[in-house]
C-alpha cells in the first residue's frame, strides 16, 4: 500500500482533506457561477466582461492581503482543528448571503445597484475564510503526519484542493443559476459537519499574539470615543505592520524566501489566465459558458495531475531539482495555446456555440491540450514548494509561515491582475494579454533555480557539519 493510499484511510489525515475539498468546491462553485452567469447574462462587451472577470479576481485577493499575518498567528497560538470548525460555521452565513444575491440577479432585481455589489461583497467573504484556512491546511500536516507522509499529504491535499476547483467550476457551468444557489448553502452545512471531525491541533509553543498598533493605543487612548472612532484605521495599521514583519521573518532564511517568491510568480500566471478564460471563450472562440467552464475545468485536472505526479518522481524528496525544468514548459505550452488562439477561425454564423458543437472546431482540441499541458507543469512547479514552507522552518512557526507566503502570493496576484485589467483598459485584446504570462514564465524559472541552488548550499553546508569541517 502506497503511502497517499494510506494516508486517505487515516482519521488523523482524512477530515482535514475533506473539509479542504469542500471548502475549495463551494468557494469555486459559487465565484464561477457568479463570474460567468455576470459574463454572459448580464453584460455584451469584451471590456467591460474582462474588467468584471479581474475585479472579482481582484476582490477575491484583498482578503489575503489584509487578514494573512493575523490568520497565522491565531493558526500558531490556537487550536487550528478549533479554528476549522468556527471558521466553517460561518460559510453557512456567506453561503446564505450569496444565494441572496444570486436570486436577486436571476430575478432581475436591482441588479447593478444591490444584486452584483452583493455579490463582489460575498467574493470577498468567501476568500476572508480561505485566509483563515489557508495557513492551516498545510501547517497542521507535520502535526499529525510523519515527516515522511509530509510531501504525500502535501500533495494529496493540492490534488483533493484541484479536483474539488474542478468539480465546482464543471457544476457552475452546466447547472442554472436557482440551482447553484441551493447547493451553494447545501455545501456549506456538509462542509462544517465534516471539519467537527477533524483532530486536535494545539499550539506547538508559547508564542503570543501581538497587536503592535492596537496595544499601545488601546493603553494610551482612554476616551471611549476616540476609541471608537480610532479602532479601524489603527487596526488596518496594525494588520499591515503584522504582515510585514511575518514577511520579513521569512527573509532570513533564503530557501522559504525564494520558494515563496517563486510561488508568487506562479499564482500570478495563474490569476492572469484565471481572468482572461470567460471572455476569451465568449468572444475569440464564440463558446458557450459551458465551454468557458471546461477550459477551467482542464486547467484544474492539469493542477492535479502534475501535484501527484511530482510526488513519485520525487518519492517523497522535498526538492525543486525539477522547478526550473517544470516552470519552462509551462511556458512553452502557454506559448502554443496562443498561437493556436490567434489562428482560431470564428463560425461562419457568429453564434456562440455550446460544448457539443464546439469540441468539433478543428482546433478545440490541441487548444485543451496546451491547457491541459499549461496546468500539469504548473503541478509540477508549485507542489514541492509547499512542502518546502513546512519542512524548512521552526516547526511551531509553520503557520506563519504559510500566512507569510499567502500575504506575499496574494500581492503578486493583485499586481498580475491590476496589470491585466489596465492591459484590457489600454485596448489590448485579451488574447494578446496571454504572452504576459508566458513571459512571466521565464522569471519563475529562474527564482526556481535560485531555489534549487540554494537547497544544494544548504545540503553542502550540513554535510560540512557533520563531517566537523563547516563551510565559511
Amino acid at each position: 500500500m502506497t503511502t497517499s493510499t494510506n494516508l486517505l484511510r487515516q482519521k488523523r489525515f482524512l477530515p482535514l482533506m475533506v473539509t479542504q475539498f469542500f471548502n475549495a468546491f463551494n468557494d469555486n462553485l459559487y465565484k464561477t457561477a457568479l463570474v460567468l452567469f455576470v459574463v454572459y447574462g448580464v453584460y455584451n462587451d469584451e471590456q467591460q466582461e474582462a474588467l468584471f472577470s479581474g475585479l472579482a479576481s481582484l476582490i477575491f485577493i484583498v482578503p489575503f492581503v489584509i487578514l494573512s499575518a493575523l490568520a497565522g498567528q491565531l493558526a500558531d497560538t490556537r487550536d487550528k482543528a478549533a479554528i476549522v470548525r468556527r471558521v466553517k460555521l460561518c460559510e453557512i452565513g456567506w453561503a446564505s448571503l450569496g444565494a441572496i444575491g444570486l436570486f436577486m440577479a436571476w430575478q432581475g432585481i436591482a441588479v447593478h445597484t444591490i444584486a452584483i455589489p452583493l455579490l463582489l461583497f460575498v467574493v470577498f467573504l468567501a476568500a476572508a475564510q480561505s485566509t483563515f484556512l489557508g495557513p492551516i491546511k498545510y501547517a497542521i500536516l507535520p502535526q499529525h503526519l510523519k515527516k515522511e507522509e509530509v510531501l504525500p499529504g502535501t500533495g494529496l491535499i493540492e490534488a483533493g484542493t484541484y479536483l474539488a476547483i474542478l468539480s465546482g467550476t464543471i457544476l457552475a457551468g452546466f447547472i442554472a443559476i436557482e440551482v447553484a444557489m441551493v447547493l451553494i448553502v447545501a455545501t456549506a452545512l456538509v462542509g462544517y459537519l465534516v471539519s467537527r471531525a477533524v483532530p486536535d491541533a494545539p499550539p506547538q509553543s508559547d508564542y503570543r499574539m501581538h497587536y503592535p498598533l492596537l496595544e499601545p493605543f488601546a493603553a494610551k487612548t482612554r476616551n471611549k470615543g476616540a476609541r471608537a472612532l480610532g479602532f479601524l484605521p489603527v487596526a488596518i495599521a496594525d494588520q499591515a505592520v503584522m504582515s510585514w514583519r511575518l514577511v520579513r521573518d521569512t527573509m532570513h532564511n533564503r530557501e522559504i524566501w525564494l520558494a515563496i517568491i517563486a510561488i508568487s510568480f506562479f499564482w500570478t500566471i495563474g490569476a492572469v489566465l484565471f481572468i482572461q478564460f470567460p471572455p476569451l471563450a465568449k468572444n475569440e472562440l464564440l463558446a458557450s459558458k459551458e465551454v468557458a467552464s471546461v477550459f477551467l475545468v482542464v486547467f484544474s485536472i492539469g493542477i492535479a495531475i502534475g501535484s501527484v505526479g511530482i510526488n513519485a518522481l520525487l518519492k517523497g524528496e522535498v526538492s525543486a531539482r525539477f522547478a526550473p525544468a517544470s516552470v519552462v514548459v509551462m511556458g512553452l505550452f502557454v506559448l502554443g495555446f496562443y498561437v493556436i488562439c490567434k489562428s482560431w477561425t470564428p463560425n461562419a454564423g457568429g453564434a456562440l456555440l455550446p460544448l457539443g458543437s464546439w469540441i468539433l472546431e478543428p482546433l478545440a482540441i490541441p487548444l485543451l491540450f496546451m491547457l491541459l499541458g499549461i496546468a500539469t507543469a504548473g503541478g509540477f512547479f508549485v507542489v514541492p514548494l509547499y512542502a518546502f514552507l513546512t519542512t524548512r522552518c521552526a516547526h511551531d512557526a509553520a503557520s506563519r509561515t504559510i500566512a507569510a507566503n499567502n500575504i506575499v502570493n496574494s500581492l503578486a496576484m493583485a499586481l498580475g491582475s491590476v496589470i491585466a485589467i489596465g492591459l484590457t483598459e489600454l485596448g489590448i485584446p485579451v488574447v494578446e494579454q496571454l504572452l504576459l504570462a508566458a513571459t512571466m514564465s521565464l522569471v519563475s524559472a529562474w527564482l526556481g533555480r535560485q531555489l534549487f541552488k540554494a537547497e544544494r548550499d544548504a545540503v553542502d553546508r550540513l554535510s560540512a557539519e557533520l563531517s566537523g569541517h563547516p563551510l565559511r
